[in-house]
């Protein structure tokens, strides 16, 4: 039987409860507990940290060409309007870059905000194939 029982509140009172089934958390037919999931948004919070450091690195490159296509603009009055149209297009990347930066940086925040949350849930119930969680 893989169901809960219900009504089975040992949380204390106003105390919500998530059923997590052992099985769920098993590899290779060993208990893992809730330590996975700890690792999980570390691992989760690295990479978004890693993905924001590249939209960081991209918006800074997209600017430095905007303006370095801007003084091209300048210099060469040749094709002043070739440089302009660059200097946009790099512009807009630029934006989208830093765009992109501060998603991410939102979603490691995000992932920091969840491995604080884990860390303060304490299992419950061991036994019958699985345990319980107080939020």
């Amino acid at each position: 039987m893989r169901r809960p029982a219900y009504g089975a509140d040992d949380c204390g009172y106003g105390g919500r409860q998530t059923a997590v089934y052992a099985d769920e958390y098993s590899r290779g037919g060993r208990y893992e507990g809730y330590g996975v999931e700890q690792e999980h948004f570390k691992r989760e919070e690295k990479e978004h940290k890693h993905k924001e450091r590249l939209g960081e690195v991209g918006a800074l490159a997209g600017g430095a060409f905007a303006l370095y296509e801007g003084h091209r603009a300048k210099k060469d009055s040749a094709n002043a309007q070739r440089h302009k149209i660059e200097a946009g297009v790099a512009t807009a990347a630029a934006l989208g870059a830093g765009g992109y930066a501060y998603h991410e940086h939102r979603e490691q925040k995000e992932a920091h905000y969840e491995s604080r949350q884990q860390e303060h849930r304490v299992p419950h119930g061991h036994g019958h194939g699985y345990s319980y969680y107080c939020d």
